[in-house]
């Protein structure tokens, strides 16, 4: 089976423009992440979506791939519906495009877990410490059943600890595996009354009677929402080079 990994990387964005060409040690964005996500043994091929022209140069001057897609999707699962109609592939891992510090070993395991599960969309998990991401709508969280199944995905807490006995919770992160076909379909479905009430789109999949598997991952996404975000990620670049 063909595994494609797909980066969305949008120009236009509310609280930082032009986000994927930030320069981050010298390098854009986008080439940190085209470069650890490339290093994954379990990828066959990966690219680069794009709406902007920028974008795309930048990605061909580095020597990656790039597709280019239209400027007016909602969402990265819609931007990566039109890279699927565009290319070879039986697996679509869609990685954010924000993300500079992705683990190659999250994405392996997904890949691999997805190999085993060809008709499941794959996703992440990893352990919540600190109580107040528990309490943050911000933090999605995630409950999965014995077979590494999802039961749900919300803004809440959950579960609801009445027992008082120690507990897990488990972060959600915003990485996917997708099969072909059920890109494809998920896009045309509409919205459900759970993703609105929620605004989680993965909720429109367990509406619909997908399975999405949750892997565990000790990996914790850090992601570039601000311009002062890249301070955050270059400290720690540093301390991991």
């Amino acid at each position: 089976m063909k595994v494609v990994g797909v980066i969305p990387a949008r120009y236009n964005s509310s609280r930082f423009p032009g986000k994927p060409l930030a320069d981050i040690l010298r390098k854009p964005m986008i080439q940190h992440v085209f470069e650890r996500v490339s290093a994954s043994e379990k990828l066959d091929k990966v690219v680069v979506a794009t709406d902007h022209e920028e974008i795309q140069q930048t990605v061909l001057d580095f020597g990656g791939d790039v597709v280019m897609t239209r400027e007016d999707h909602e969402t990265g699962s819609d931007r990566m519906a039109e890279v699927v109609s565009k290319i070879e592939g039986d697996i679509f891992v869609n990685v954010q495009g924000d993300e500079p510090l992705i683990h190659t070993g999250t994405i392996d395991k997904i890949v691999e877990t997805a190999l085993d599960n060809p008709e499941s969309v794959v996703t992440a998990k990893t352990p919540l410490k600190d109580m107040e991401d528990v309490q943050d709508p911000n933090v999605v969280k995630v409950v999965a059943d014995q077979k590494d199944s999802a039961i749900y995905f919300s803004r809440s807490p959950i579960p609801y600890n009445r027992s008082k006995e120690p507990i897990k919770y488990y972060k959600h992160l915003g990485i996917y595996s997708y099969p072909r076909d059920v890109i494809t379909k998920f896009v045309d479905l509409p919205e459900s009354t759970l993703e609105r009430a929620e605004v989680l789109e993965q909720l429109r999949l367990l509406d619909n009677g997908y399975t999405v598997k949750v892997i565990e991952t000790s990996y914790d996404a850090v992601g570039v929402d601000t311009p002062e975000d890249i301070d955050k990620v270059e400290k720690i670049m540093g301390v991991t080079k």
